[in-house]
């Protein structure tokens, strides 16, 4: 008995396997070229159908002009028979144009020259007429010298008013800005005198004012002087003026000594209004002279008063004490 190795049955089928994959690449070539062919053959039929369509609309659009030239065609009969006729006229009137030139330069032709009417005038009335033409000529010139004359006459004085006029012009010019400058002038002196009659009637305002309580103040004092008389007290509002006089006087004196003593207290003095505390003792040895010595560090603990924060605070119970 044969046994087949089984590395040989391996080895025909990998064979087979790449035959196989060989005929199968070479198939996916074939497909793709023919699906290449068959996208140039679609290519190829668009185009075909272009050209077809372009050549329908070149067709109808022939076909179109043959129509248009069928219907000109009796009006193109009419239009050759006229151009024959105009030909012909045309031919005739250059004929008649030859003619009629020669018969122009024809020099044998009786009616070719036409002699002008009238005499011609004489040597003597020639120079007659010369002579009136000179004359006229020597006025003229005479006319027109007398004119250029007034001319220059006129020039040099428009010459003249001109530059009298620039003159004028500078002095309007210098009248201009001196009436700018009074109007100006003008203008602050009567903002001044409307400021000084508001002023003035301001102060008369005033005047009348402090007249009027003058005049009350005169009657107030003529009532109090009056009251006294008779023994009986100022009127109530009086008397507050006065009481109000007197604190004014103590208030502005209890303000003075305060800066009285700002001004007299020392540069390192610090201003408050807390309580003072004694910052000196006298000593009480015999052998000292009776000075006060500063505390320095050692100053007396001074307990501050308890404040309100107290309420919140219970009272402690003292128990008693057995024994």
């Amino acid at each position: 008995m044969y046994f087949h190795h089984p590395s040989s049955g391996f080895h025909c089928s990998g064979v087979q396997l790449i035959e196989r994959e060989e005929e199968v690449c070479i198939f996916y070539e074939k497909i793709n070229i023919q699906e290449m062919m068959s996208r140039n053959g679609d290519i190829e039929i668009n185009v075909m159908d272009e050209k077809i369509r372009y050549l329908k609309l070149k067709m109808i659009e022939k076909k179109r002009q043959i129509e248009l030239h069928v219907k000109m065609l009796p009006t193109k009969r009419t239009l050759d028979a006229d151009l024959v006729v105009l030909q012909i006229q045309f031919s005739q009137c250059k004929d008649k144009i030859k003619s009629l030139e020669k018969q122009f330069t024809d020099p044998d032709r009786e009616n070719r020259v036409r002699a002008l009417p009238g005499k011609d005038p004489s040597i003597q009335e020639l120079f007659k007429k010369i002579e009136e033409l000179e004359i006229n000529l020597t006025r003229k010139e005479e006319k027109l010298l007398e004119k250029e004359f007034i001319y220059e006459q006129v020039s040099r004085m428009m010459e003249k008013i001109s530059v009298k006029a620039e003159n004028g012009k500078e002095e309007t010019l210098i009248l201009a800005k001196k009436m700018n400058m009074l109007q100006e002038k003008i203008k602050s002196t009567t903002q001044k005198i409307m400021a000084l009659i508001a002023e003035l009637s301001m102060q008369q305002a005033f005047a009348i004012k402090l007249q009027q309580e003058m005049r009350d103040k005169e009657q107030t004092i003529l009532c109090i002087v009056s009251r006294l008389e008779k023994g009986l007290p100022p009127p109530r509002e009086i008397e507050q003026d006065w009481l109000r006089v007197l604190r004014d006087e103590k208030m502005h004196a209890i303000a003075s000594e305060a800066l009285e003593e700002e001004q007299a207290a020392l540069p390192t003095a610090v201003h408050t209004t807390a309580e003072q505390r004694p910052n000196a003792y006298i000593p009480d040895d015999e052998n000292v002279l009776p000075l006060p010595r500063p505390y320095g560090s050692l100053v007396p603990f001074k307990p501050s008063e308890p404040s309100a924060n107290m309420r919140h605070i219970r009272k402690p119970i003292v128990k008693p004490i057995e024994i």
